[in-house]
């Protein structure tokens, strides 16, 4: 293994977007092979190399910020899928409300009646049942 940590050193080695062309190099390869589709498959071997060649890459700053343009392309996507999970978990003790001046997404804790929510960003006050 120490042969391994000395080839690694200074190399990009595995990102997020690493990780995301290995599995999409994954799921074209296993749908070219399903469909029979020879020319696809090309792509899947092109993803993996490209793959390889990111993570051996001694162009360190370069990698990185390929990596940056690519969370910043997928977090919107991320974020949203990531709130909508906490809203299922949390669907049976609290409500979502929104602000109406802001509208700033609040949690507040269910069976309470009518309160008087304050907006953590705005400040305002407005009543809604719970």
């Amino acid at each position: 293994m120490k042969w391994l940590q000395n080839f690694m050193r200074g190399r990009y080695g595995v990102d997020q977007l690493n990780f995301f062309l290995l599995i999409l190099a994954i799921v074209i390869m296993v749908l070219a092979t399903l469909f029979r589709i020879p020319f696809v498959s090309w792509i899947s071997v092109l993803l993996l190399v490209l793959s390889y060649f990111r993570m051996f890459s001694r162009n360190v700053y370069k990698r990185s910020a390929e990596n940056t343009k690519y969370l910043r392309m997928v977090y919107p996507i991320t974020s949203r899928w990531k709130s909508l999970k906490k809203r299922w978990k949390d669907r049976k003790t609290h409500k979502y409300l929104k602000c109406p001046n802001c509208k700033q997404e609040m949690r507040v804790p269910k069976g309470k009646g009518e309160i008087t929510v304050t907006c953590p960003k705005c400040r305002t006050k407005f009543d809604a049942n719970s």
